[in-house]
């Protein structure tokens, strides 16, 4: 009620007589509630200097340690249509195993026989650079005996000129001696012509004596014709001997040609028997590929292309395969603002999914339930949720994880940093503040020993 009134009641009427409020407004129920408050408050007080170990915490989910260990699916390099299977969903193979059988759709590799063929190809090819090679060989042949014959018609026609040379020298040694002999008969003939006018020597004489320098005169212009042809003759001779040249030049030059043809022939037969080789190796490769095997020892998880005769491409995934032999890891992600704490070979407490656990995150000693893990690696580029990625590994310092759990199933990681109070953790987590810069004693001392 409201006291507007001048007649206040509760001046005028006791209500201490009355039963209901003897039990409301007696005093003694207010001694054991400030004995609560006070305790409750020793108590708040005691806990905010407990300790608290602060942490970053993560969500993820089951992997392999290496990725050679995950599940992967296996494609086939070239294109086909599937013709028979030889495994089911949940078959356990072993590496090399058959998984299924394909068969070719390029009209190309259609022959059955087209590895034989292109081995036949391989050995007429081969036969083809044997003869190149023959002809090379008697082209070569050919050649040095060319040579030899040229050298020889040269040697012939050197000799001829030579001979020749001589030849003019002795016609010159005679035409010089033509000339004495004419001089001589004309000294003779005016000497007898003189007697004969002085009448001391006959008609007759004087006509001998012309007659002898007539025949000297013919000896000398014989003697003129037989020095110009032996000239004529050394002529002949050098021009016999670039003859010889040009012509044994021009025949080995044609030769020569014919060798490189030869060889430029028996080259390329070489590559094309080293293409036909290439392609002989590619066929027996591709007959290889018909048969889709397991890379290694796993289980059969999925048909990803299923059915008798359906066709595919180079590279599509065929079939999904689980490695039967892995180590397990959690792959989870923290906040960027996080990450500069997390350091490789940190231990981190996991709680798997299905696996029940009490966790208090800031006492992990109180924990129950929950597996050691250790950092193996940290991300170093943003991953597309906007989080790092980080790989935990089993600590081997701990108790082993379960054998049941399952690449794929989900995780909550706890990563333990530093130990603060719990007063402090409050006022940071209050303000939006991040944990205490955190580094590991291991790094501190790394760091200690590089200085």
């Amino acid at each position: 009620m409201l006291n507007i009134s001048h007649n206040k009641l509760n001046q005028k009427v006791s209500l201490s007589k009355f039963r209901s409020a003897q039990k409301v407004f007696h005093q003694r129920h207010y001694k054991h509630f400030n004995r609560f408050l006070l305790a409750f408050a020793g108590v708040a007080v005691v806990v905010l200097f407990l300790p608290w170990t602060q942490n970053v915490t993560g969500k993820g989910f089951l992997t392999t340690l290496t990725p050679d260990q995950r599940p992967q699916t296996i494609q086939s390099p070239i294109p086909g249509r599937i013709e028979k299977w030889y495994v089911r969903e949940g078959d356990y193979v072993k590496k090399g195993d058959t998984i299924l059988f394909i068969s070719e759709i390029k009209n190309e590799y259609f022959d059955p026989n087209l590895v034989a063929r292109t081995g036949q190809q391989i050995k007429a090819k081969s036969s083809a650079v044997s003869s190149y090679e023959g002809k090379v060989k008697a082209l070569q042949n050919q050649i040095g005996a060319l040579g030899n014959e040229r050298a020889l018609k040269l040697q012939q026609a050197k000799n001829k000129l030579l001979q020749s040379k001589l030849k003019v020298k002795s016609d010159s040694i005679d035409l010089q001696a033509a000339k004495t002999n004419i001089k001589i008969a004309e000294t003779q003939y005016d000497r007898t012509l003189q007697l004969q006018s002085e009448g001391l020597k006959a008609v007759t004489d004087v006509e001998e004596k012309r007659l002898k320098l007539q025949e000297t005169q013919a000896k000398l212009i014989s003697q003129e014709n037989k020095l110009l042809t032996a000239k004529n003759e050394v002529i002949n001779a050098e021009v016999e001997i670039n003859r010889v040249q040009a012509a044994y030049t021009d025949k080995i030059s044609k030769a020569q040609s014919d060798r490189f043809t030869a060889e430029s022939n028996q080259y390329d037969s070489e590559a094309q028997v080293t293409k036909l080789e290439n392609a002989y190796t590619n066929y027996e490769m591709r007959n290889s590929l018909y048969y889709i095997r397991a890379p290694q020892n796993g289980y059969i998880n999925k048909a990803l292309q299923g059915g008798l005769g359906e066709t595919f491409k180079e590279g599509d995934a065929l079939v999904g395969i689980m490695p039967a032999d892995y180590d397990m890891a959690v792959e989870t992600y923290v906040e960027p603002l996080d990450l500069p704490l997390i350091h490789k070979g940190e231990k981190v407490r996991i709680q798997f999914d299905g696996w029940p656990a009490i966790v208090f995150s800031g006492w992990p000693n109180v924990s129950y339930g929950t597996y050691a893990g250790e950092v193996v690696a940290v991300e170093t580029f943003i991953s597309e949720n906007g989080k790092y990625r980080v790989l935990l590994a089993p600590d081997k310092e701990d108790h082993p994880w379960p054998k049941d759990i399952r690449v794929g199933s989900g995780a909550n990681t706890i990563a333990l940093l530093e130990n603060v109070p719990i007063w402090y953790e409050l006022w940071r987590q209050l303000n939006g503040f991040p944990a205490n810069y955190y580094q590991p004693e291991n790094s501190k001392v790394a760091k200690a020993d590089k200085k």
